[in-house]
Parts: C-alpha cells; sequence; structure tokens
C-alpha cells in the first residue's frame, strides 16, 4: 500500500493480503476496499465504542449508508462500499471467524431516474429554419432534419453513406449498438434537405468517399465536428436550451409516443433493445399532461384571489 499504512486489525489486514497476493487485484482496487472498510470502523467505533468490526449487525450497516446517503453520496459509491463490506465479511465466513455476512442483504438505494430533456416543437421548428444556400447550410440542414426525422444517435448519423439512403422509398438503413441493422423512414422535410445537400455534395466535393456528410475537404465530417455544429445553429437560431445530437433523438421519441401511444413501435424506431428504454418517454408523456391538468382544469390547485 502507498503512503504510511494504518495498523490494521489482524483479520482487516489478512483480508487485505488475500486482495493483494492471492485475487491480484490492482494497488487502487486494494485501496478502496480498505478505505471504505475502515471508514465503516471508524463510524462504527464513534456510535458503539465497544464494537469490533466482526461484532457488525446489519442494522448498524444500514445506518451508515442511510448517514452517507443524506450526505448526498452517490448510489454507485455506495453500492461500492457495501460490496467491501461484503466481501470483507464473506471472507471472515470463509476462514470460520464468522457464520452470518451482515451486508448480504443491503442494497444502496437508487437514484432518482433523470427524465431526459426535449425540446418542444416550437423550439424544433425554430431550430431547423436553417439557410440552406451555400454548402455548409445545406449539410447542416440535412443533418438536423435527419437526427429530428429518423431519431438516429450521433454515431449513427456519423457512419452513414449514401448507399443507406432509399429517398425513393422514404427509409434509410441505419447500422445501431452492437452492430445491429434497423430501417427507419425518411420524413418529408428531411427528404427534400437531402436532395438539396446532395445536389451541393455533388457538386462541391471531388473525393470519392461514399461518407454522407463531408467536410468542404471532401473527408467524413468527425462526431465532434457534427456536435459542434449542433451547437452553433442552436446559438444562431437563439435557442437558449442547450441542443445536442441525442436531444434531438429525445424530442422526436418524446413527439412520437405523445401522439401516437404506440410503445412498441417507438421501441423499435429508436433501435432500443430493452422497452424500458422507451419507457421512459412515458413518463415525459405523464409529466407533460400533468403540466397541462394543472395549468386548465379548474378545480386542480387552488387559484389565486
Amino acid at each position: 500500500m502507498s503512503g504510511s499504512s494504518p495498523v490494521l486489525d489482524p483479520n482487516l489486514q489478512t483480508f487485505i493480503e488475500y486482495l493483494q497476493y492471492e485475487r491480484r487485484y490492482s494497488l487502487l482496487t486494494v485501496e478502496n476496499y480498505q478505505r471504505d472498510i475502515l471508514q465503516f470502523s471508524k463510524w462504527l467505533s464513534e456510535q458503539a465504542p465497544t464494537t469490533t468490526l466482526d461484532d457488525t449487525n446489519e442494522f448498524q450497516i444500514r445506518q451508515w449508508i442511510a448517514k452517507l446517503h443524506r450526505a448526498g453520496l452517490k448510489s454507485h459509491s455506495l453500492q461500492r462500499k457495501l460490496s467491501s463490506l461484503r466481501s470483507y465479511f464473506r471472507f471472515q465466513i470463509k476462514h470460520k471467524r464468522l457464520t452470518i455476512n451482515p451486508a448480504i442483504d443491503i442494497r444502496a438505494p437508487r437514484e432518482a431516474k433523470r427524465l431526459p430533456q426535449t425540446l418542444d416543437i416550437e423550439q424544433i421548428g425554430q431550430l431547423l429554419d436553417v439557410p440552406d444556400d451555400d454548402f455548409i447550410g445545406a449539410r447542416d440542414k440535412a443533418i438536423l432534419e435527419l437526427f429530428y426525422s429518423s431519431g438516429l444517435r450521433l454515431a449513427e448519423l456519423a457512419r452513414l453513406t449514401v448507399s443507406d439512403l432509399n429517398l425513393d422509398s422514404a427509409m434509410l438503413t441505419v447500422l445501431g449498438k452492437g452492430n445491429k441493422v434497423r430501417i427507419v423512414p425518411i420524413g418529408s422535410k428531411a427528404i427534400s434537405a437531402l436532395k438539396h445537400w446532395l445536389l451541393h455534395r455533388q457538386t462541391s466535393t471531388t473525393d470519392s468517399s461514399d461518407a454522407l456528410f463531408l467536410s468542404k475537404q471532401g473527408k467524413a465530417i468527425t462526431h465532434r465536428n457534427i456536435q459542434l455544429r449542433v451547437k452553433h445553429w442552436q446559438e444562431q437560431q437563439g435557442i437558449s436550451q442547450t441542443v445536442h445530437p441525442h436531444k434531438l433523438r429525445h424530442s422526436v421519441a418524446s413527439h412520437l409516443l405523445q401522439s401516437s401511444g404506440d410503445l412498441r413501435a417507438v421501441q423499435e424506431f429508436l433501435g432500443h433493445s430493452d422497452i424500458s428504454s422507451t419507457q421512459v418517454y412515458t413518463h415525459l408523456d405523464y409529466q407533460h399532461l400533468a403540466n397541462v391538468y394543472d395549468k386548465a382544469h379548474p378545480r386542480a390547485r387552488n387559484k389565486k384571489k
């Protein structure tokens, strides 16, 4: 261990040496285990001076975790501390020093699920009203329209090729996460923007790249450059809310679900392997409904005199 090591309880010292020399954990991992257990031991000695680490009960561990949670420690950090304690007690049971693992049934409180932020339809219209009379404008308008039209991830849009487009059938072939291919529709506004961009692309570049979106130098546009262009148009179009590619994906998902209510279709559209990833947008829909209800219903809340 680095620096001046604290004097450890013999049982804890044996456990730390087991992690180091038998399990061959990294120095950082071993230090984290030791720090977590020592933090708990220090708290325990303050609460119950005569209680040793091996005398710990489940209630005391729950008290400690609750205290850390109230202090603002994140769920993943609490889970790691619990994992450290569970591992220590498991080791003691293995060596016949204990019979019960007091941390075995304790789980860290879950983080409150953050709802994805979205733009409303008026903001989307404002963002997409991009002048497209030059190479950059035509390209950027097509990028923005396609993000919102087809709900693409940044990486999915960046790797698109011209051959992925089928404008006649208004469909797009997308290579998504896990190399899964899906077919998504392209809206009429996006088709118009793409056709306009393809004319600029054909006449302005001599590169043989099949990438759909190119820089002026004829190279495939990078992820970072796409992010910067979205940010540029957010500021240029006077939208105060921060806009990034994934917010456009969130927005189209929310708008589709509000209009259709078809969770499975939106799941397929977004390329989610697990429907729970899509269900977050139902919460957005309910939140929107609650806001409308609060403002519109005559008995939703007390009116100000």
